[in-house]
């Protein structure tokens, strides 16, 4: 056996074919620009470890994931470096103009969660955090010579960008409860994003062990068996004593640096001061409230602590047979679509829809110069379907036809190609 145990805790799998059967995909990422799909999976990235690696008790890549599970961290805080490289254009916030667009753009206000927290789409970013169970949860994005707080408060959600001293107020859905992120920050918000992922199309193994903010941890990897797709492997650090994950690294199969690296920096378990959570609108701050129905403080959180590894299960994560349920890769990385079906299996699942725009690209007088434009940055491409343009991250792919069809995944070029070719 290799050290720490590090087996494999899934059955051999075989690529298969795209086919004409497509199931709903109630929450795959589909969005019309690659962008947009880039904007749902940010956070996937590396923090440096600590020098020397620890000697630990042996342990296998199933009890590293059910410790993960069973990881109940109420209490925290901490810095996390924040890292994305997708390889799209520098284009003067063209990039993060449209990830912010693509995820909803919110009320208007500078401060509104919505729109503030798609910055983390690009670039490295430096972010404090702080919880204390679950009605109380506080996340600082650090800029230059500025901050933006997002603080969740018993029912009270608030957010303030000190730049433009813009304030956005919101009330909790459900105060009380837990909060699930749609924009993952922490290193434990991507880590139960990617156990989702886990299926018999996945190598899962401990790789050794590490100093991550100064803790003792097991490293988890998660690579996919499948050829096709664009990821190449996942790395997730684990506190050795509490099970809290510390750091998440995603490489693409391409090579070269991390697609998104997520760590602590520095992280205590201790009870934060009271005072964190306080929050009142400096004066002549303006304040925008949210919407009656707006679910501010459902989803716009990380789960510091609480180990559930998808909705409707138990608090530990596990189903009835004691393993923590590890849905598929269509469940994973983001927030869905509706009306998008799933072509394929595993990592090289591809989402597709009809976006109505027939002619591809937009056109027309008022339009025409932006669909020139985003043409330019794509490859055109051609095949049983027809002609098409393929827009390239260095982790999604996504494939517009002439005819309005959008094919959207972790794949390669080829593999959008195959499936538009399938689907005529």
């Amino acid at each position: 056996m290799a050290p720490y145990g590090s087996d494999d805790t899934t059955g051999t799998a075989q690529d298969e074919d795209l086919r004409p059967g497509r199931r709903k995909a109630a929450r795959y990422v589909v969005p019309v620009a690659v962008v947009g799909v880039a904007a749902a999976t940010i956070g996937l990235v590396p923090a440096l470890a600590d020098s020397g690696d620890p000697d630990l008790p042996k342990i296998t890549a199933q009890q590293l994931i059910d410790k993960i599970a069973k990881s109940d961290v109420q209490r925290l805080s901490g810095t996390v470096k924040v890292t994305t490289d997708l390889g799209l254009p520098n284009l003067g916030g063209l990039e993060s103009g449209l990830a912010s667009g693509a995820a909803g753009g919110g009320d208007g206000s500078s401060a509104d969660p919505k729109a503030k927290l798609t910055e983390l789409v690009s670039g490295t970013h430096t972010l404090r955090v702080a919880a204390d169970g679950p009605d109380r949860q506080k996340l600082s994005l650090l800029e230059s010579g500025a901050e933006y707080s997002l603080i969740h408060d018993g029912k009270d959600v608030w957010g303030y960008d000190s730049k433009s001293n813009e304030v956005y107020h919101g009330t909790a859905a459900e105060a009380g409860k837990e909060h699930r992120t749609e924009r993952p920050a922490t290193p434990k918000d991507f880590a139960d994003e990617a156990l989702k992922a886990v299926d018999d199309t996945t190598s899962v193994t401990v790789d050794g062990t590490a100093h991550v903010a100064g803790r003792d941890a097991y490293k988890l990897l998660i690579k996919p068996k499948q050829s096709g797709t664009t990821v190449g492997a996942i790395s997730i650090a684990v506190d050795a004593e509490t099970g809290q994950p510390l750091k998440f690294t995603l490489t693409p199969r391409s090579g070269g640096a991390a697609v998104l690296d997520a760590g602590f920096t520095q992280v205590s378990f201790d009870r934060p001061a009271a005072s964190t959570f306080d929050f009142t609108p400096p004066k002549g701050a303006k304040v925008t409230e949210g919407k009656a129905d707006d679910k501010a403080g459902h989803g716009e959180f990380g789960e510091f602590g609480h180990s559930t590894l998808s909705d409707g299960k138990g608090a530990d994560g596990k189903r009835a047979g004691g393993k923590p349920d590890l849905a598929g890769p269509g469940q994973g990385f983001g927030k869905g679509m509706e009306g998008a079906t799933v072509l394929g299996k595993g990592w090289t699942s591809i989402a597709t829809f009809d976006s109505g725009a027939k002619g591809g690209l937009p056109t027309g007088s008022s339009d025409g110069a932006l669909g020139g434009f985003l043409g330019s940055l794509g490859d055109h491409v051609s095949g049983k379907f027809g002609k098409g343009t393929v827009f390239s991250t260095r982790l999604v792919n996504a494939l517009v036809t002439d005819d309005g069809k959008v094919y959207a995944g972790a794949v390669t070029k080829d593999m959008l190609v195959k499936a538009a070719d399938a689907g005529k």
